[in-house]
């Protein structure tokens, strides 16, 4: 159970420490990622705590086990990070650019969010790894991927759609697309070595 600490303004009351605050406030947002749905919760709340969380979960599970960076070709923690966080900038100036009315920061915070799709595809395809090489091995990690792929559009547009102009939803939706697209590939295109 979490420890409480007095409340400031009027004692006597307990409110729960700030790291169980956000963690808890993490937890929701991840459940509203989970089961998208019109919703402005996490553009009304934001924070990069969980963007965080997610991406460096992203770039460690990518990680080559090769002490070699040259030999492996496989991506590094910093390639995927500056990935990640260059895209989901990109993508936020665009939509700033098209007319958004949503602020930066919670561009941000929604595009991060909705990279947990991808990373429980990576967790899965990591498992499907272990057994033996083949087509039927590519096959189930390429449906997981591509099943994880839509739900994180899906999620993302769910959050972003209402922010743009009606004429310009496209052109704000297709560099998700992509940005999530560059993620699924080097999720599918990963074998450890």
């Amino acid at each position: 159970m979490a420890e409480a600490v007095e409340s400031p303004g009027d004692p006597g009351t307990t409110t729960p420490r700030p790291l169980m605050r956000d963690l808890k406030a993490v937890g929701k947002k991840f459940m509203h990622v989970l089961y998208p749905r019109k919703s402005n919760t996490l553009l009304r709340d934001w924070d990069l705590w969980g963007p965080l969380i997610l991406c460096v979960t992203l770039a460690l599970m990518l990680q080559r086990g090769s002490v070699d960076s040259e030999k492996d070709g496989g991506p590094q923690f910093a390639e995927v990070f500056v990935i990640v966080w260059f895209g989901a900038v990109t993508i936020t100036l665009n939509s700033k650019l098209l007319g958004g009315n949503i602020s930066f920061f919670q561009s941000l915070c929604v595009l991060g969010y909705c990279i947990l799709p991808l990373t429980m595809a990576l967790l899965v395809c990591r498992l499907v790894l272990l057994a033996e090489p083949g087509p039927i091995n590519f096959m189930v990690r390429l449906f997981v991927v591509i099943i994880m792929f839509a739900w994180s559009i899906v999620a993302s547009t769910a959050f972003l759609a209402d922010s743009q102009p009606p004429n310009r939803k496209a052109l704000a939706v297709y560099p998700v697309f992509l940005f999530y697209f560059v993620i699924s590939w080097m999720i599918l295109t990963f074998t450890p070595q």
